[in-house]
């Protein structure tokens, strides 16, 4: 029942959250928002202002010229341009050369295909034997005014679906960069307290194995935060509102934490699983590291730098124990494993 319940409350719950936060289903219903308005508007030019005969492509193009961000809208009009273009020259070979329209079809969509193929053309390659064909198939390879026609009507939808994304309400993914950030944080936190509880003895061995698991969770999230780094920058390309986004160099700093980290665990769960006691700090040292792991994690957190001198201490700390001999002093093959990556986290952090 609950989940029959929840197949229909979905779509209240998505409407609902339009209107409650900023996020992924309000620019989803304001980017279909536009490019409705953009086929209208492109139909209503080239059917009425312009009296095009049957201007389907110019609502076609103008619909998928509505894109994710203002720079590939821009791009895709070029692309979406030239691609058309080139199907027209064809077509109009074609049904100049070639008197056998089967034969004229399946050249065009041949060489049309094979010539959007090119990278240069993006997505939009595929219009290239498209546009041939059609031109071909409905006669008007011949006629070079209904040539024109076309060509003139895929720039005009295309053009106006372009626009229409950079005018009004350009596409920004500032609360997908807050969300990664606040998610990746957390999860370094989480892994950090892990560690240091590891690190100071209170958990078992088999306890490293969970944390390497939650090392791949942490990788994850990484991921996902290089992919909202790179839909930022590229959303305030070309943007008017682009001076409002969010700033990336949080999450990126962020990011830069994971190789550090993973040396980290790596360093702690090789020492947990070694039975020779030299491999494993001493009991003041575990301390020590378990202190500074803590007192990153709450950085992580928090996002704080000035929480960051309690870790330098800590840090200059280590490295005295490294280099004053105790009665731990066969320890520091494993402290030494433990201290270099900790000290490239405290200074990614201060880098900040």
């Amino acid at each position: 029942m609950g989940d029959v319940r929840n197949r229909w409350t979905a779509p209240f719950g998505w409407v609902a959250r339009v209107f409650r936060v900023p996020g992924e289903e309000r620019r989803s219903l304001v980017q279909t928002t536009k490019a409705a308005a953009a086929a209208v508007l492109a139909w209503v030019v080239a059917a009425s202002v312009l009296e095009l005969p049957q201007p389907f492509l110019a609502p076609y193009a103008a619909v998928f010229l509505v894109q994710a961000t203002v720079y590939r809208s821009l791009r895709g009009w070029a692309q979406q341009v030239g691609a058309v273009s080139v199907g027209v020259l064809l077509a109009a070979g074609a049904g100049h050369f070639v008197p056998s329209v089967t034969v004229a079809l399946g050249l065009v969509v041949f060489g049309g295909l094979l010539i959007g193929s090119w990278r240069g053309f993006g997505d939009a390659g595929v219009w290239v034997g498209v546009t041939g064909m059609l031109l071909i198939s409905y006669g008007s390879a011949t006629e070079p005014v209904l040539l024109a026609d076309r060509l003139l009507e895929t720039a005009l939808g295309a053009a106006i679906g372009a626009v229409l994304n950079a005018v009004v309400l350009p596409p920004l993914y500032g609360e997908r960069l807050r969300a990664a950030t606040s998610r990746l944080a957390s999860a370094i936190a989480d892994v950090l307290d892990e560690t240091a509880a590891l690190v100071r003895g209170g958990e078992p061995p088999e306890a490293a194995d969970l944390l390497h698991d939650r090392m791949l969770d942490v990788r994850s999230l990484v991921a996902e935060a290089e992919d909202a780094i790179g839909w930022t920058r590229e959303g305030r390309y070309l943007n008017l509102r682009g001076r409002r986004e969010a700033r990336e160099e949080p999450l990126t700093n962020l990011v830069s934490l994971w190789p550090p980290l993973a040396q980290l665990i790596d360093a702690v769960s090789e020492a947990a699983h070694r039975e020779q006691p030299f491999r494993h700090p001493g009991e003041y040292a575990r301390g020590v590291v378990g202190d500074l792991l803590e007192a990153l994690a709450e950085v992580a957190r928090s996002g704080d730098p000035d929480r960051l001198d309690r870790c330098c201490e800590l840090v200059e700390e280590i490295d005295h124990l490294l280099v004053t001999p105790t009665d731990e002093v066969t320890t520091s093959i494993g402290l030494g494993a433990m201290a270099l990556p900790a000290r490239r986290l405290v200074q990614r952090l201060h880098a900040d």
